[in-house]
């Protein structure tokens, strides 16, 4: 018998101020999951989180990260002053008979707190991005807890669903931005067309621009589009295109002379009353929590993304006027740029499977990875999943120690793994390669870094 991958135990949100009183601790408790534990066995537990964490920081001036068990593992996150989110997490295990007797073996290892705990950061602003943030939540509802509670409610109880644990990896811990380089006339091209559609229609206050889920240009902070391109590739994208194969969507011209469509926004432009799913989306980039529609438009592989500020009155017939500018620019602008990828891609294909690499760049979040095979679906990895958890115990000690360095590994598979950090870049090469020497895996990853690092942004 084993239990061979990471699960989720438990997800709870607390406030340390709430219920100060004997007898009161249960008005902590801000979300519980799973919401059949009682309320008894709830106190407890959040009383346990903030008896460590309290105890944890009289040893140090960082917040207490994580909790080590034999059978689980816990990490904490504290997003706001007082509110806590903690995350259990089981260690997996296998058990063997030996000398007739069953023993387990806890897999320790196969926990990685840097993983976990981004999991759980992430966690906090998927829940900001739509939501804002706590603080903000108990302001608008003049401090209504069961506002906040509500909020909670609504959104982890789906979230949690779609959390995928055992698939947790280094790319959690860097939650990068894949970007497409292109040639700079046609990324000027785009730039332009943005600034035009900005100016024609003023409603439109920050817009992206990504190509086959790889981002072209963004007008958001950094921060704000970060988390934005994990929900766009992480949920909506995938989403909509899983409708789209079962007929929910057609790709057909939709009767305007282009192939673009709303992912957000009316499903049928000629009906005046269905607006569809607009979602909300709370983004820092003028104003703290400013409140935004999020319309999201596509054209082939195309698709640009418009924050409206939530005073514009949204419309079918304002729909209907951007339909008209997008789709046959949109619809272009994909056929150009197109061609571009192709070539790119094809000249990517040929080169050498022996090496797989994952780079990071800390300045502008730019991520680039051929251990994945598909990097957004994370439907599997081109390595052994030991030599992955080595890359994130490289990164780890790596961001431990806050200095640029290097670390080889040759391991008992002749698996030769390489990670490199300097000037707020980190940059991992796994090679399989039995016969190579030191000097040999050094000059190679020097040629890799030349090879594929120089056209993050722009093609030659």
């Amino acid at each position: 018998m084993s239990g061979g991958q990471a699960s989720l135990l438990h997800f709870y949100v607390f406030n340390t101020e709430y219920g100060p009183k004997e007898g009161e601790e249960h008005k902590k408790i801000l979300f519980f999951h799973p919401p059949d534990v009682d309320i008894d066995t709830q106190v407890k537990r959040i009383g346990l989180s903030e008896a460590v964490t309290r105890f944890a920081a009289t040893f140090s001036d960082k917040p207490c990260q994580s909790m080590h068990t034999q059978q689980t593992r816990q990490v904490f996150f504290e997003p706001e002053p007082c509110f806590w989110m903690v995350m259990s997490v089981s260690i997996p295990f296998k058990e063997k008979v030996k000398d007739g007797q069953t023993v387990t073996e806890y897999r320790d290892d196969h926990v990685q707190d840097s993983v976990f705990e981004c999991i759980l950061r992430q966690a906090y602003k998927m829940f900001k991005l739509f939501n804002g943030t706590f603080t903000t939540i108990l302001m608008r509802a003049d401090g209504n807890v069961d506002s906040l509670k509500q909020r909670l409610e609504h959104f982890y109880s789906k979230y949690l669903l779609t959390l995928k644990l055992p698939q947790g990896d280094i790319l959690d811990v860097f939650n990068g931005i894949t970007f497409l380089p292109l040639d700079k006339n046609t990324y000027l091209r785009i730039q332009c067309f943005i600034n035009t559609l900005e100016a024609t229609f003023p409603f439109i206050k920050y817009t992206s621009f990504l190509y086959n889920e790889k981002l072209v240009w963004s007008g958001l902070e950094q921060e704000d589009m970060r988390i934005m391109y994990r929900y766009l590739t992480a949920s909506l994208f995938p989403t909509y295109l899983e409708q789209e194969l079962q007929g929910g969507h057609s790709r057909q011209p939709s009767g305007f002379g282009h192939y673009g469509k709303f992912m957000t926004g009316p499903p049928d432009l000629s009906d005046d009353k269905n607006m569809g799913k607009v979602p909300r989306v709370y983004v820092n980039t003028e104003e703290l929590d400013e409140e935004c529609y999020l319309i999201v438009y596509t054209a082939l592989s195309a698709t640009i993304c418009l924050l409206v500020n939530v005073k514009s009155p949204m419309n079918v017939a304002l729909c209907r006027k951007l339909d008209a500018v997008l789709g046959p620019q949109m619809s272009k602008l994909a056929s150009d740029i197109g061609e571009q990828y192709s070539k790119r891609v094809a000249a990517l294909n040929t080169a050498d499977p022996v090496f797989k690499y994952l780079y990071f760049n800390h300045m502008n979040l730019a991520q680039q990875t051929t251990v994945h095979i598909d990097l957004q679906k994370r439907s599997g990895v081109n390595i052994p999943l030991d030599i992955l958890r080595l890359l994130g115990d490289i990164n780890a000690d790596l961001t431990r120690d806050n200095e640029d360095g290097e670390t080889m590994v040759k391991t008992t598979s002749d698996y030769w793994v390489v990670g490199k950090k300097s000037e707020q870049r980190e940059f991992y090469v796994v090679i399989n390669q039995r016969s190579a020497n030191l000097i040999e895996i050094n000059d190679e990853v020097k040629r890799l870094c030349n090879t594929y690092l120089n056209s993050i942004f722009f093609l030659d």
